[in-house]
């Protein structure tokens, strides 16, 4: 059965811009998210608090959910729920606060976009802030964004991508055989799905000779900057997009492939939880997503959830931001866990709402350079962020990606307009062309 939730938009109604809330940030191109560009549609599985039976493919207490803006409905957003069994008010409301957090439709992100776009009217980015809106996509869980920021961590973009997508795969197949990790001829095998010939295609394999070779190199994570040509190059969220099939200007809605691409969110499974990957076995993790180190970083964080020694629900209570105090304090706890550092953590606090801060990596030394002809360094590069952006106040960090994705649109298009297939294609090495596109990605828009 398809349950149907109307997501009333309160005061936001007359300001809130769903397709630019979703495809404002690289995170909602990463499994198991999947955009619809041509009916603006989102859909991805969401878990329910208790036992719940649902499909026979999927955790029991996972539920597919697909979320629009229908033209009807002015004052509220549309959730479906496709579920086997009614809701109760409980699991209504979860699902509920999941599709909030992710897309920051709480009061406190609608209090932060509207201080944002309006706190500087005056200022000569301010074309580019009010086109952003001030939203900025996250994961309807702390746990997944933080193993996702571990991921986007000294890794490119493509990689990346494949990554997420492995563990939602490995999370599908645990459904089925959880005790998978035990079984090591089990390790190379993958579910049968009609799209597996696709799915290599979509996302390239990095051989693992691409890993940092010195596992100090591996682990450091000292610096909050990751200077080009490193192996640091994460790209995250530095996307853009193509024209698909010549109807790049059709309206949202206009044709419909939800049904499709419900099958494909089920072949792939559900982001996996902590309890799910606090039990894999290091080695098998590490091979089986092709992890490398991050599967010990990842099991440890896992396990410290579960066993209560990282403390995710008191984390939980600063998921709207808070005061610069607090952002201190959790920084100086989060850096505490294995496999965070300076980089991933600001980008943990930026999700869960403080934006006083950029993370600032090697795309951020290239977009001074070609913005605002910044010859920034690792050592220079705090000094040369706080002279372009601190004047924004408390909202660098929205100021810079709004600036950042702007240049992005303008280099590939719009970020709702990308198919998933073309994820891997968009990368930060193509921003540094200044006069065309490079011939992979202008063949990629030639064959659609």
């Amino acid at each position: 059965m398809e349950i149907e939730i109307p997501l009333g938009l309160g005061e936001a109604a007359l300001s809130y811009d769903f397709e630019k809330a979703v495809c404002s940030h690289g995170l909602f191109m990463m499994s198991p998210n999947h955009w619809d560009p041509v009916s603006c549609t989102f859909s991805r599985p969401l878990r329910l608090p208790h036992h719940y039976s649902s499909s026979p493919n999927l955790s029991p207490s996972a539920l597919w959910v697909t979320i629009s803006h229908p033209s009807h409905l002015r004052h509220s957003l549309l959730v479906r729920v496709h579920a086997t069994l009614p809701l109760s008010t409980h699991h209504r409301q979860s699902l509920v606060a999941q599709v909030v957090r992710m897309i920051r439709l709480s009061d406190a992100d609608d209090r932060n976009a509207t201080r944002f776009i309006t706190t500087f009217a005056d200022d000569s980015l301010h074309d580019v802030i009010r086109a952003f809106g001030g939203r900025v996509f996250r994961s309807p869980t702390l746990f997944e964004d933080m193993v996702k920021c571990i991921l986007l961590c000294n890794c490119q973009w493509p990689r990346a991508l494949q990554m997420a997508r492995a563990l939602c795969e490995l999370q599908l197949e645990l459904q089925s055989h959880p005790h998978l990790s035990d079984e090591e001829p089990s390790v190379s095998k993958k579910p049968h799905s009609p799209l597996q010939t696709e799915d290599i295609n979509m996302i390239p394999y990095t051989p693992p000779a691409n890993e940092p070779r010195n596992r100090k190199r591996q682990i450091s994570q000292s610096s909050p900057t990751h200077l080009p040509g490193n192996g640091h190059n994460t790209n995250m969220g530095h996307m853009g997009s193509f024209s698909l099939n010549g109807n790049e200007d059709a309206p949202c809605g206009l044709v419909s492939h939800r049904k499709e691409e419900f099958r494909t969110l089920e072949s792939i499974g559900n982001f996996p939880s902590p309890e799910e990957l606090a039990g894999l076995d290091e080695k098998f993790l590490a091979k089986r997503c092709k992890l490398g180190y991050r599967a010990s970083r990842i099991i440890q964080l896992a396990k410290g959830i579960v066993e209560g020694r990282i403390p995710l629900r008191e984390l939980e209570q600063f998921d709207n931001g808070g005061s610069l105090s607090d952002y201190d304090k959790l920084a100086d706890r989060l850096k505490k866990i294995n496999g965070i550092g300076p980089f991933s953590c600001a980008n943990i606090l930026m999700c869960m709402g403080f934006y006083h801060v950029i993370p600032a990596d090697s795309e951020t030394i290239r977009h001074l350079k070609q913005v605002h002809a910044k010859e920034s360094t690792i050592r220079t590069l705090e000094k040369d962020v706080e002279k372009v952006y601190g004047k924004y106040a408390p909202f660098q960090f929205l100021a810079y990606w709004a600036e950042l994705w702007h240049y992005y649109g303008q280099r590939f298009g719009k970020p709702s307009k990308i198919h998933f297939s073309d994820y891997k294609l968009i990368t930060a090495s193509n921003m540094r062309k200044k006069n065309k596109v490079t011939k992979e990605v202008a063949e990629a828009i030639g064959e659609r």
